[in-house]
């Protein structure tokens, strides 16, 4: 049996609504908003794990070292074992040169 595959296709799932019903869909504004307030969507939802929420971090900062330098590409300080090139006084590391 040979299928017309250009023939407009119908199956039971469509729903046939008429032009009336859609046109008052249309002029419904509260048809297409969203009943949620952001802000308590956001309250509501929990991220798994533990209540993390009264923690510190407690990091101690070093200032550079003597065998340290700033990469003027990325701005991390880096060993001087990592430097690639230098331009008048910007130093950059092998990742930003390369």
């Amino acid at each position: 049996m040979a299928t017309d595959y250009d023939a407009p296709r119908k199956t039971d799932e469509e729903p046939e609504d008429s032009i009336e019903e859609l046109k008052s869909r249309r002029n419904d504004k509260n048809s297409g908003k969203v009943d949620e307030d952001e802000a308590e969507a956001a309250e509501a939802f929990e991220l798994p794990g533990a209540d993390l929420s009264h923690e510190e971090l407690t990091v101690r900062v070093l200032p550079r070292q003597a065998d340290e330098f700033t990469c003027a590409g990325c701005f991390l300080v880096k060993h001087r074992s990592q430097i690639a090139q230098t331009k008048g006084k910007m130093v950059y590391c092998i990742d930003c040169a390369g």
